[in-house]
């Protein structure tokens, strides 16, 4: 692993644990060289994944861009932050698990979406607003209506 601060590839572990319920592995390293310390995390990709945009631009999936935007939605917040890491843990595994590799970036907001119902009102609003491109105040009461009602869940009885 390359410092982040010299740039020597000889760093060091010097410690190891599970984080993210076993989904991942913390690791705290220091380089010999110039002494930093810093923290790595290693997860297990099932598949690269890329993002179809709207404009039918196609881009890799970038796990901290997706972190970014939810830890945005939830800035000045009180949730907990091993809650928000189970969180995206879980959309990138869904994505991961029925995708074949190509993900429309509509499926991902969709995702967030249906997360941030079930953690935070008000980060469900803001990103809403962002992701649907709210224009006027109706849009927000439109939402917030619709966050009055249950969630609605398929009723295949086939």
């Amino acid at each position: 692993m390359r410092c982040p601060f010299c740039g020597s590839q000889e760093t060091q572990v010097k410690d190891s644990r599970p984080a993210e319920e076993g989904a991942a592995i913390r690791r705290r390293r220091i380089c010999p060289d110039c002494s930093g310390r810093f923290t790595t995390f290693e997860r297990v990709q099932l598949r690269d994944l890329v993002v179809v945009k709207r404009s039918g631009r196609r881009v890799p999936f970038d796990r901290d861009k997706l972190a970014r935007s939810v830890e945005t939605a939830l800035r000045k917040r009180s949730v907990d932050q091993e809650r928000v890491d189970r969180m995206i843990s879980g959309i990138v595994r869904q994505l991961e698990s029925t995708s074949d590799g190509d993900v429309a970036s509509e499926e991902i907001g969709r995702l967030v979406m249906e997360a941030l119902r079930g953690v935070d009102d008000v980060a469900y609003v803001r990103f809403a607003s962002v992701y649907r491109d709210f224009r006027e105040a109706r849009d927000f009461e439109t939402l917030i209506s619709e966050l009055a009602s249950p969630p609605t869940v398929s009723d295949d009885k086939d």
